[in-house]
């Protein structure tokens, strides 16, 4: 198809149409539950008087006193305690900022109406169904048009449209609101500058050795090992797991290192992508002392506060969830499946297809951008100028894990093992600040080796450190627009909206499957597993708990649900983040590749999707038929290699 239609392919609009079909079944599903519940029973109208005062009023339940007590109503900035008299309350206009968005609860964080308030107005309802809107709409342009930084934005006006009042006027605030307050925030965002910082050094760490020689001389090393294709895979994925302590560093590292081996070797970059995304994340949500088990641990433990009669630690409940965690483990089985016998299929399948015939790839800006970061001419390639800015990197994230770990948990105590102490001091660890002390420390060993080894003057250590920085930039706008929309989607509460459709009644061994396809959907939509992991386990673990102690079912019987639910809200996390176009974890791997951003998405989609297929078939449907865990390996395993021989076209490797 000729003109700006040209892009168009069917797992695109696939994509697209299922999104709408999707939309579509949850209206539809939404209007048909009406629920009879307090916070359903809120509305908001201008109070009568002229003291500047709205009313908070249950309708048609100002009469019973059960619906009268202390309340609260959220905003973005703040909130305000209620007292609900005779079924109203009022409260001051002028304690609400002018033109946000304010929504009434229960005073435990249950969300049930959004109104946008502007002064001399009436309070405008914003329903709830709208705020799926912008991540299915920046989901759906990024998979159709392959645009991911037009997508994002698109989304996230749509999204500041209908945080204005989504009115005419609101299409002109609304986008101004992005500029002035989502970007800008998203800017300075917990923790956003430290990825920023540390990602744009670790991009000057990367041309410096290239520029140096230093990474031609570490492809020469893997040269060694890695003498074709299936053995460039099979490097990659073995640095993927034994890089396992935190994502971010694994993905810009391994990336970085491979990519040169990858092209040598006519590895598609989208294979390479894959590979460095997918041992990732499944590789640190399950090994036992990484940068994700702080956040994990602490996300069951606020579960936990919140179930009466548990007796188990946060940490021994993840360590037994560990059996059930299907989808990370068999992600890596899947990864050496494809390798060892040398098949793909999909949309992979013809990227490396692409690859072996030496078809120039769909590239990336940042492929674009690193044409001059090729060795100086006339320099001998050393490995030692690359390998040592790189364990320096690795060398000082880990001293910063433990120091920062230990201070946080006030030392070391002696009344636990070594390795306890261990897992809990990376568990304690600002992440965060570790690595942008490596990426700090790996910048400067860099310049400091390529000057005094004469491998390069100051001004070309500069140069390369400021091409470095530009290779960086498009990855970052994409990550600056990524968080935005996640402002915009926690602000309008999109998480709870879809939280809402979950159907009460189920049997308590289904749970499992609901909630991994819950979080993936979550995941997918707003680009974060552990944003979806924070909002799914305070609700899903407590409410199993009580569920299943309502029904008389004794603590043993109910813990290999919690056990699993655990699991699956961890592994659909890591699914629908693997499959979100504005996934900071997921950019990030592109990014390190040299790979188009869309290219990765739809190349690694169609892999993820069948994983997490399998995984819910395991954890879901195998689980409530009462197949034990080992067993399910087993299953999955001859599945996988069933698959992958049975779908999977080889490509006649030569020298594979």
């Amino acid at each position: 198809m000729n003109g700006p239609y040209k892009n168009r392919n069917v797992p695109a609009l696939l994509g697209t149409y299922l999104s709408l079909v999707l939309m579509t079944i949850v209206l539809c599903v939404k209007d048909a539950q009406a629920q009879d519940n307090i916070p359903e029973d809120f509305i908001l109208v201008e109070h009568p008087s002229e003291d500047n005062r709205l009313l908070l009023v249950l309708k048609e339940k100002a009469n019973d006193s059960d619906y009268n007590g202390d309340w609260v109503l959220y905003f973005e900035e703040g909130s305000l305690s209620l007292n609900i008299s005779g079924g109203s309350a009022a409260i001051n206009r002028d304690a609400i900022p002018d033109g946000t968005i304010l929504f009434t609860g229960d005073g435990n964080d249950q969300v049930s109406k959004l109104y946008y308030i502007k002064q001399n107005k009436p309070p405008k309802e914003i329903p709830l169904w709208l705020t799926i809107l912008p991540p299915l709409i920046a989901i759906g342009l990024a998979l159709f048009f392959r645009e991911v930084l037009l997508s994002l934005f698109i989304g996230l006006w749509i999204g500041g449209i209908i945080a204005a009042g989504y009115d005419l006027s609101a299409i002109i605030t609304g986008l101004f609101t992005c500029f002035d307050s989502f970007m800008v925030h998203a800017i300075g965002g917990d923790g956003h500058p430290q990825i920023i910082l540390f990602s744009m050094m670790i991009g000057a760490m990367v041309a410096l050795i290239s520029k140096n020689g230093g990474m031609r001389g570490i492809v020469n090393l893997f040269a060694k090992v890695a003498k074709s294709s299936r053995s460039t895979q099979f490097v990659t994925w073995l640095l993927g797991i034994a890089i396992f302590f935190d994502d971010y560093a694994n993905t810009l590292i391994v990336g970085n290192t491979m990519k040169p081996m990858a092209d040598r070797f006519k590895v598609s970059r989208e294979k390479l992508a894959y590979i460095v995304d997918s041992t990732a994340a499944p590789i640190a949500a399950i090994a036992f002392i990484t940068t994700w088990i702080g956040a994990e641990i602490g996300y069951i433990q606020d579960a936990l506060v919140s179930m009466p009669g548990m007796k188990e630690t946060a940490y021994g409940v993840f360590l037994n969830s560990l059996k059930y965690a299907y989808y990370p483990i068999f992600t890596l089985i899947f990864i050496l499946a494809l390798i060892y016998f040398g098949r793909d299929y999909g949309p992979m399948w013809l990227a490396e297809r692409n690859a072996l015939q030496g078809v120039k790839p769909e590239d990336s800006d940042v492929a674009e951008m690193t044409e001059d970061l090729n060795p100086k001419e006339g320099l001998r390639s050393s490995w030692i100028y690359g390998l040592i800015p790189i364990l320096t990197l690795l060398g000082v994230t880990m001293f910063g894990l433990l120091q920062s770990g230990f201070a946080n948990m006030g030392g070391y105590e002696s009344d636990e093992s070594f390795m306890s102490n261990l897992q809990i001091a990376i568990g304690e660890a600002d992440s965060l600040a570790a690595l942008v002390w490596g990426s700090g420390a790996g910048m400067l060993i860099a310049a400091i080796m390529s000057v005094l080894g004469r491998k390069l003057n100051i001004k070309e250590a500069n140069g390369a450190v400021m091409a470095g920085f530009t290779v960086m930039l498009p990855a970052i706008c994409i990550l600056v627009l990524a968080w935005s929309l996640a402002g915009v989607i926690s602000i309008l509460h999109t998480d709870v909206f879809l939280i809402s459709l979950i159907p009460d009644g189920f049997n308590p061994f289904w749970l499992p499957a609901i909630f991994f396809l819950l979080s993936a959907i979550v995941s997918f939509s707003t680009g974060s597993s552990w944003g979806t992991m924070a909002i799914l386990y305070p609700i899903a673990l407590p409410l199993t708990w009580e569920y299943c102690r309502a029904m008389g079912m004794p603590v043993h019987e109910l813990q290999p649900i919690l056990y699993n639910l655990t699991a699956v809200i961890l592994a659909g996390s890591v699914l629908g983040d693997h499959c979100s176009p504005i996934s900071d974890t997921t950019i990030l791997s592109s990014m390190a590749s040299g790979c188009n951003h869309i290219e990765h998405v739809r190349t690694q989609m169609p892999y993820a999707v069948t994983i997490g297929g399998l995984s819910l078939f395991t954890g879901g449907l195998a689980f409530a038929l009462g197949i034990p865990w080992w067993l399910n390996y087993l299953l999955g395993i001859g599945l996988i290699i069933s698959f992958v021989r049975f779908f999977g076209k080889t490509q006649k490797i030569k020298g594979a």
